[in-house]
């Protein structure tokens, strides 16, 4: 099994069908879109930003980095690469996206474990062409940076530069979930995987940046239209961090930087370690179109 680019990506201003060439995707209207001496395309028009420099920071995305590379995050990588991997059809193509790809760690893992798959199996001849995408330049740039075997554009989950019915596996990771873009770029019978925090995630670090905690709000999510429950498991760990960089990296990459007022902030930044509960929640759904 083996990794590669996706390439069915849509026009963000008409839909249509874009094609690469030239260093540059284009429409058949005339739109042209550049690709970055560094390998990822710019989707994200002017008119579907929020702000001049959307998503996460220069800075925010260098943290996570550092922290994910560490491997504290590595059991949460394994358990969504196991769960990609499984709905690979023998002698056929998956497609993957993660939306809201950060600086692409997952799809680094996913690709990681899809060559050492192929390593352990001659013969096999499946391919899992990947596409991250994110709203922050800064994350796309760095993902770009680290892994050619993908696609890599910046663009935002509520309109998100993909084909209709193009994809088999849609990934949000701690992200924000669009249901109606995943439901139009999932093909039917495609699979949306999710992962979210459970009640005890970085309790240990909540504790201290916060004067106290709100009880865990009640798992009465609605099931999307268009979904029908597939699977859920819970993943529980620890980690610990030695030294004030991690722990001020972990901080970094969680709302919780600018959540917790400055007094938290600086409980957590005296620390020189820390250890603290992984708690999230692996959640698949099938896509089934109604009719």
């Amino acid at each position: 099994m083996s990794s590669t680019t996706f390439t069915a990506l849509a026009c963000p201003l008409d839909g249509e069908p874009l094609r690469q060439g030239d260093g540059a995707w284009r429409c058949a209207a005339g739109h042209g879109f550049d690709i970055a001496r560094q390998g990822y395309v710019n989707l994200l028009p002017v008119q579907h930003k929020r702000s001049r420099d959307p998503g996460d920071s220069k800075e925010m995305v260098a943290a996570r980095r550092r922290f994910l590379e560490a491997g504290h995050y590595r059991p949460i990588a394994e358990a969504v690469a196991r769960a990609v991997l499984s709905q690979a059809p023998e002698g056929g193509a998956l497609s993957c996206l993660d939306a809201g790809c950060g600086e692409g760690y997952y799809l680094r893992e996913l690709a990681r474990a899809c060559d050492q798959a192929q390593a352990g199996t001659a013969g096999d001849e499946r391919t899992l062409a990947l596409l991250g995408v994110d709203i922050s330049k800064w994350a796309v740039l760095a993902a770009a940076k680290q892994q050619q075997a993908a696609t890599w554009v910046v663009g935002t989950n509520a309109h998100l530069p993909v084909q209709d019915h193009s994809l088999d596996v849609v990934l949000c990771l701690f992200g924000f979930p669009v249901y109606p873009e995943f439901a139009r770029v999932l093909k039917p019978g495609g699979v949306l995987l999710r992962v979210d925090a459970g009640p005890d995630h970085l309790r240990e670090l909540r504790e201290i940046i916060y004067p106290s905690l709100k009880p865990p709000r009640a798992d009465d999510e609605v099931l999307p239209t268009g979904f029908a429950p597939l699977s859920r498991e819970t993943l529980r760990d620890t980690i610990g961090l030695n030294g004030a960089e991690p722990i001020a990296d972990l901080l970094a990459m969680t709302p919780h930087l600018h959540r917790a007022k400055a007094e938290g902030r600086e409980r957590a930044a005296a620390l020189a370690s820390l250890t603290v509960t992984l708690d999230v929640r692996l959640t698949q759904w099938v896509y089934q179109p109604v009719g």
